[in-house]
């Protein structure tokens, strides 16, 4: 039995496998609509979601499965004081696989120590997210035609964004890979994301502060929102949530064939105007994590079309 907690619990050879299958399932939805009938999924969201929680809904019925869960710890257990290993004990009973979002970091890691079924991450608190970086992975594979030799510049909040933590991880297995790191002093990538991952693999990688400057060398641009709960301090907030906004002004600056990736939601960092841009990645990457979430439910319970 596997779960995933981590991007880098699957190799980059078992991902490109993963990401296969999950284009496949794109190009033919229905040939996998009865892959998982009479399995369950688990839906354990403590934390607020809707892209994740109803993408991997989604997912397990598109596959001919079923559904339960919770979409908040208020309506769940965890309200009288269960603990996480109790849970998971007790939803292993019920169901066959079980997706978690967590406020607390480590969270789904420690259900992972104490169930009976696969469990995947998703979310927990500003750590790691790793079915967004599978769906962005798969949103880059389908534009570009490869995940190695690309500039990828990620911009906003970088320190508390768990989706480009998790996604400059599993990047960095790629060959010929460029970060440019787009954001605030503030706001800057955690160091351990720097000293752990992008220079003992000798990767190049540029801290800057103008998001015009950075523009026209980008083959991806992931802009990501700055995070309201993310913040002790509203002052704090408020000073920075309007400090990059994508328009189609800066557009104008980028390579014709970039394409721009937001994991949503998003507040004003991308305006309206941009949408119409055939650049604009986000809408198809969102439904790019259904497709993913099929393919990892499939290979987690072992499922084979």
């Amino acid at each position: 039995m596997r779960h995933l907690i981590d991007p880098l619990d699957f190799t980059l050879e078992e991902t490109e496998r993963l990401l296969i299958l999950a284009d496949k399932i794109a190009q033919d939805p229905a040939a996998y609509q009865e892959v998982a009938r009479h399995k369950k999924l688990a839906t354990l969201f403590y934390e607020p979601s809707t892209r994740t929680r109803l993408s991997f809904e989604a997912a397990m019925l598109n596959l001919g499965g079923s559904v339960l869960g919770f979409s908040s710890a208020d309506a769940s257990s965890a309200a009288k004081g269960e603990s996480v290993a109790d849970t998971i004990r007790v939803i292993s009973c019920y169901a066959d696989i079980a997706a978690m979002r967590h406020p607390k970091e480590g969270a789904p890691l420690r259900a992972a120590h104490y169930s009976r079924i696969p469990v995947i991450n998703a979310g927990d608190g500003g750590h790691q997210h790793p079915t967004q970086t599978l769906t962005d992975l798969l949103t880059i594979r389908r534009r570009k035609g490869r995940l190695g030799g690309l500039t990828i510049g990620l911009c906003g909040d970088l320190k508390f964004g768990r989706t480009v933590h998790s996604l400059i991880m599993s990047l960095a297995r790629c060959k010929g890979i460029r970060f440019v790191l787009i954001s605030p002093e503030e706001l800057r990538v955690p160091d351990y994301i720097i000293t752990e991952t992008l220079r003992p693999n000798g990767i190049p990688y540029e801290e800057i502060r103008s998001l015009e400057r950075a523009m026209p060398s980008l083959d991806i641009l992931y802009m990501t929102r700055v995070q309201r709960e993310r913040f002790f301090n509203e002052e704090d907030y408020i000073r920075l949530k309007d400090s990059y906004i994508l328009t189609a002004e800066k557009m104008k600056l980028a390579k014709p064939d970039m394409a721009v990736l937001h994991p949503l939601p998003r507040v004003n960092e991308i305006a309206l105007n941009v949408d119409s841009d055939p650049r604009a990645a986000y809408f198809e990457q969102a439904q790019n994590g259904v497709y993913v979430r099929m393919a990892l439910i499939m290979t987690l319970l072992g499922l084979e079309k």
